[in-house]
């Protein structure tokens, strides 16, 4: 198991884990079916890209959903 970061929260994965297994493993079902962008290491991440990103340990991911309003 490595340790990675999600919006700060730590948490565990397997070593060789992707970024798609990353988000699936923090993010609710309702929440995956959102808008959101991913940063690795505060790099943007194209959603097409998720499964082929391996991660490493202690690698920091943010996940930001849009705010809608005025």
């Amino acid at each position: 198991m490595m340790p990675v970061h999600i919006n700060g929260e730590a948490i565990e994965l397997p070593i060789g884990a992707s970024l798609k297994q990353a988000l699936e493993h923090f993010l609710d079902e309702k929440q995956q079916s959102l808008s959101f962008a991913v940063a690795l290491n505060s790099d943007f991440v194209a959603k097409q890209e998720y499964d082929a990103k391996i991660l490493a340990a202690n690698d920091s991911i943010d996940v930001l959903f849009p705010i809608y309003g005025g």
